[in-house]
């Protein structure tokens, strides 16, 4: 916080004046989101180290090994711990991705293993992780400036249409090279 004159109370008191309650609003819907993302990666980080039985349930439902609950478990804590430190921009931006990466990737799970229902928060569905994926990115998106990687503004040259065209075919021609690669039948025998 800055100094003021009168201390963290003039502060606060500064920060609710007149022009600035839609600022003050977005920060503390800010930290709203960033808690309860951050609570709910401790208590996943919890859940899987420990391997409680909700969680061998739903990975065994799922089809996934019962060690990728610790696998995922050890990334959980640091995510959390990243979110409240001071600076760390480009660190931040990489847990806001791996936690999109962890919500989305839970929905589709839920999703192609047949809990094609709504769900709850505590039950197995889609809505659960969805709701958490939404709630990470309205963190995300309203993070204080001090808070976001500040970017240069793009040059000139970079903004046409061709420095897309290039990385884009760039990968068409990939996937035409891996289609044309695709190994036939299963992998050799030990």
């Amino acid at each position: 916080m800055k100094e003021r004159k009168g201390g963290p109370t003039a502060y606060l008191q500064g920060a609710w004046g007149p022009g600035k309650s839609l600022q003050s609003i977005r920060t503390i819907a800010y930290w709203i989101c960033t808690f309860i993302i951050a609570f709910e990666m401790t208590a996943g980080a919890i859940w899987g180290l420990l391997r409680i039985e909700y969680v061998r349930v739903v990975l065994t439902h799922l089809g996934y090994p019962i060690y990728l609950a610790t696998i995922l478990g050890a990334w959980k804590v640091p995510f959390a711990m990243v979110l409240f430190l001071p600076g760390l921009q480009r660190l931040k931006e990489w847990a806001y991705a791996g936690a999109v990466f962890n919500y989305t990737g839970a929905a589709a799970s839920h999703f192609l293993a047949g809990y094609t229902g709504i769900g709850s928060i505590m039950t197995p569905g889609i809505s659960g992780p969805a709701v958490f994926a939404v709630i990470t990115i309205a963190s995300w998106a309203l993070r204080p400036p001090a808070r976001r990687l500040s970017a240069p503004p793009p040059s000139p040259a970079d903004r046409g249409n061709v420095r897309w065209m290039v990385p884009t075919l760039m990968v068409i021609a990939l996937f035409v090279l891996s289609w044309v690669f695709l190994p036939k039948g299963g992998p050799p025998g030990p």
